[in-house]
């Protein structure tokens, strides 16, 4: 199966030279990527948030195999859904989804199940800038609803033992955006609450403020999985690589949507 994109020409350029210079001016030069073990990156149109996520893949050496977690925005498929077969296009060209690596995580409660990506753009704005920075990239794609932090943990332990079986380096993305369409003093506010549970390696106090202060943050489930699977992998720091938000583009501070990225590692 080829999945063919669903947002290029409107969160990121459909032109292939476009899009390559698009990246090549989103992405910073670096000398010295860091090890990391998994990233949370924005997925908002690149117009937005594209700085923010090129800035912190930048900073992250990426390896051949990415996992990429991504909320489902639609509510169609499995709550937990795995496409373990086939390849993703881009306008970069066509990326293999690691069958091996996939197998290792399809066990329950995870599901295979191409219906939940079929429209989902979270996942899909990660591909071309991994496809920047490493040309041979792979990479397994989950996409998972609403779940319980019960759930979320069970995932994570999955996730882990499948990098360690798996044996070789993986790097697993969240991708996230933060406070939805709030004044940007309440969003900043909301959004430092989450991203200090994460720059402590708190997946448990991440999902209950997320929940308890009602932040809307999308992709919750995904960026607690990550972090669940990370402690798993021997993670012992996180560092916010940069946050901001809509306005600085827009200019409408009263209606902004927040965006971060964390390097854990």
């Amino acid at each position: 199966m080829i999945r063919t994109p669903v947002v290029a020409n409107q969160f990121y350029p459909g032109d292939p030279l476009i899009l390559e210079n698009t990246l090549k001016d989103l992405i910073p030069e670096q000398t010295e990527p860091k090890p990391a073990i998994a990233v949370l990156s924005p997925h908002a149109g690149y117009i937005y948030s594209g700085s923010v996520a090129g800035e912190t893949f930048a900073n992250s050496q990426i390896p051949q195999d990415v996992v990429i977690l991504g909320p489902n925005h639609h509510g169609q498929g499995a709550p937990i859904a795995l496409m373990n077969d086939g390849e993703w296009q881009t306008p970069l060209g066509n990326v293999k989804i690691n069958n091996e690596l996939a197998a290792l995580i399809a066990k329950p409660p995870v599901e295979i199940d191409d219906l939940a990506h079929r429209f989902e753009h979270s996942l899909e704005v990660q591909v071309p800038f991994l496809q920047y920075l490493r040309k041979n990239v792979s990479i397994v794609p989950l996409v998972i609803s609403h779940i319980p932090y019960s759930t979320c943990v069970a995932v994570g332990k999955i996730l882990a033992l499948a990098i360690k079986e798996y044996a070789k380096p993986v790097l697993i993305v969240a991708s996230t955006d933060m406070t939805h369409y709030e004044p940007r003093e309440s969003a900043a506010r909301k959004d430092h609450l989450a991203l200090d549970h994460i720059k402590s390696l708190d997946p448990q106090g991440l999902y209950n403020t997320v929940v308890e202060k009602r932040i809307s943050m999308c992709g919750i489930m995904p960026s607690t999985i990550a972090l669940a699977a990370a402690m798993e992998l021997g993670a012992t720091k996180s560092n916010l690589i940069r946050y901001t938000d809509s306005g600085e583009v827009s200019g409408d501070t009263d209606h902004v949507v927040g965006y971060a990225g964390v390097l854990i590692s």
